[in-house]
This record gives C-alpha cells, structure tokens and sequence, in this order.
C-alpha cells in the first residue's frame, strides 16, 4: 500500500520514511537528507548547457516543508550539499543563506562527500557544522559512501539508488529509493537534478519506491 510517509523500525529505533526523499528520526529530532547538490544546475549553466534555474528554490522549499512536518530541530546531510566550485554562484549561496537565517533555531549538520571535498565547505552564513565521515550515533554511522561501520550500522548515500518498475506493455519507469541492506541503507537523493543507480533487491533487503508523493515496498520478486 502506497503513503506519504512510513514507520520504520532499524536496530530497535524508529523512523519515519517521508515520500519527499527524507528520512526522520523522532527520537533525535533529526531530518536526514542525501545529496541535495545545491548549485548543479549553476554548474552545468556555468558550462554553457541550458538547464533550469529554479532547483534551489524548490529544494528549499521541500525543506522548509519537512521542517514544518517533523518540527525538527537538526538537519543532517549525508554528503554533497554542494555540487562544485563552479556552482557557487552568487545566486545559489544568497538563496540558502537568506533560507538560513529563516530556519536558524535547526541546528546544520553535514558529513562532507566527494562533491563536498572538491566543491569546499558551505559559507559562513550557511551555518553549518561539518563532519568527516563516519559520524557515529549509535546505533547508527552516519556516512556518505556506503560503507559497513564495525558495531554500528551505517545509513549513507552517494548512489543516488533508484528501482526500475515496468507496466502493461513495454511501459517503465524508474523511481528513486530508500534502500536498506543487512549492514548499509542508502537514502535517495535529495536533489532532482541527479542522476540515479539501480538497485535490486535480494532476500532480507528491503527496497521503498519514491512515487511522487508516495512510498510503496518493492519486493525481490517484483
């Protein structure tokens, strides 16, 4: 059955799967994104490719969505907050920092990534305290790549994971994914503008398919 959010339980906590590419963990007061890769679309711009230019205001406006959602007060991201050093434009840094300054009381957390290592650390007045990776809170390590953490399990991103579902005929699509393995999940990217990773799941993998604004189980067999 598809819904717009979905209680989870993992390593004897709960967790709540949110259908807009975000995870929370009540106890904590925590919401967990993955590669939201703010400024590609400048990036690409940047390399003369027409692409759109309103992405950042559409991520931070799921933001401030799942902020008001889940009364959150931390956000923690697993890698890639920013795409590169050519997609810090003037434009993307303002309209974060201006979101900023609105939701200051929610504390910042980012576990630098591979796009973070070779786009820098976000501004000053993006108010943000990074982490080199693994991030341990256990029961979970927080990371972005996808890696097994000894006595703890790792929750990640990076892969960007994604399910191909056929229809009637010759019909397809593929969807972005929650994926949660024996030892790693990877949460979907945050950001649209990305590209994807299939994934299939095995026996005792569990795979939650992001259609739209629903969440629907993808089993082995599908």
């Amino acid at each position: 059955m598809a819904a717009t959010q979905l209680e989870f339980t993992l390593c004897e906590e709960s967790l709540l799967l949110l259908a807009d590419r975000a995870l929370f963990w009540p106890r904590r007061r925590t919401l967990t994104i993955a590669d939201p890769h703010f400024g590609k679309a400048a990036t690409f711009r940047a390399g003369g490719l027409p692409v759109p230019e309103t992405t950042t205001a559409a991520m931070l406006d799921r933001l401030t969505a799942l902020l008001a959602l889940t009364r959150a007060e931390r956000l923690l991201c697993l890698g890639d907050l920013l795409h590169a050093r050519a997609g810090r434009s003037e434009t993307t840094l303002a309209a974060v920092a201006t979101w900023r300054r609105t939701h200051a009381q929610v504390d910042f957390h980012l576990v630098r990534g591979n796009h973070d290592a070779a786009a820098g650390d976000p501004p000053g007045d993006w108010a943000v305290t990074c982490l080199d990776e693994p991030a341990l809170e256990a029961p979970f390590a927080w990371r972005h790549h996808p890696a097994p953490h000894e006595g703890a399990y790792t929750i990640a991103g990076h892969l960007h994971p994604a399910v191909r579902l056929s229809g009637a005929g010759r019909q397809s699509a593929t969807l972005p994914c929650f994926y949660f393995g024996a030892q790693v999940a990877v949460l979907p990217a945050f950001g649209e503008f990305t590209g994807a990773a299939l994934v299939r799941p095995m026996p005792g993998e569990r795979v939650f398919v992001l259609a739209g604004q629903s969440i629907l189980e993808k089993t082995a067999a599908q």
